[in-house]
């Protein structure tokens, strides 16, 4: 299987990633991929950027060669109201949207419902496309009820790369994730795979996501990374 677009890629401006714009943009053209986006931690993450920052991402080309770029966000989920910390001024500017759980932002908790709510509110905002790394063992979720609202929200859910290492600060998620992807199956609900690159050789890199896939034989046409089209139909706003 060949997958040639990640759209969870992080730069120096997130604070704590440490590769340019021009490294991440230079090193997916020279692996192969044909879609990236840059996704930087909104303001509310310690030591990330301001609003300026995103106000500005339209400076960057639209592509490079046969690389397609598109601006992009890794907005934080700050409340139960599914509440993220970009106005939506600036979110209608970019391409695209992902909204995560980060502990710098909203306490971790063991309460399902609060964390299940918080998620599927996020999801109904229609300027967020994408719900980041879900999956984190610090904040249990309600899978069935999350992915069914994937569906009906048109949001993707992403499988995250970075998660799956025994080094990150999300890992013993392994069976939660596994537990999404069959349920996505089963309900034939399509996810996108990211890598939450943080510095540029990790870009396309789904390495750790791989033999899950395959354990649970996760069909091929329900991962949006193997096509620009197939992902593009379900932004019709980047088109």
């Amino acid at each position: 299987m060949k997958y040639i677009l990640d759209v969870h890629c992080h730069s120096v401006a997130s604070g704590h990633a440490y590769s340019t714009i021009t490294e991440n943009i230079n090193y997916a053209k020279n692996i192969g991929l044909k879609l990236i986006a840059i996704t930087d931690h909104a303001p509310k993450m310690p030591g990330s950027c301001t609003n300026l920052h995103f106000l500005n991402l339209n400076i960057l080309p639209k592509k490079v060669d046969d690389l397609e770029i598109l601006t992009g966000v890794e907005l934080n989920i700050l409340d139960i109201n599914g509440k993220v910390d970009l106005p939506n001024s600036i979110l209608k500017s970019l391409d695209l949207k992902i909204a995560s759980l980060h502990p710098p932002c909203i306490a971790p908790s063991d309460n399902i419902n609060d964390n299940t709510e918080a998620v599927i509110n996020t999801m109904k905002n229609p300027l967020v496309n994408i719900i980041g790394h879900l999956g984190d063992p610090r904040y249990p979720i309600n899978i069935d009820k999350i992915v069914k609202a994937s569906l009906e929200t048109n949001t993707l859910i992403e499988i995250n790369n970075s998660s799956l290492s025994p080094n990150n600060t999300r890992s013993g998620g392994k069976n939660t994730i596994l537990e999404i992807l069959n349920t996505c199956k089963k309900l034939n609900v399509p996810i996108i795979l990211g890598s939450d690159a943080h510095y540029h050789t990790y870009i396309g890199n789904f390495d750790n996501i791989i033999p899950l896939l395959n354990k649970c034989n996760f069909p091929e046409e329900l991962i949006v990374n193997t096509s620009i089209e197939k992902f593009k139909n379900f932004y019709l706003n980047i088109l």
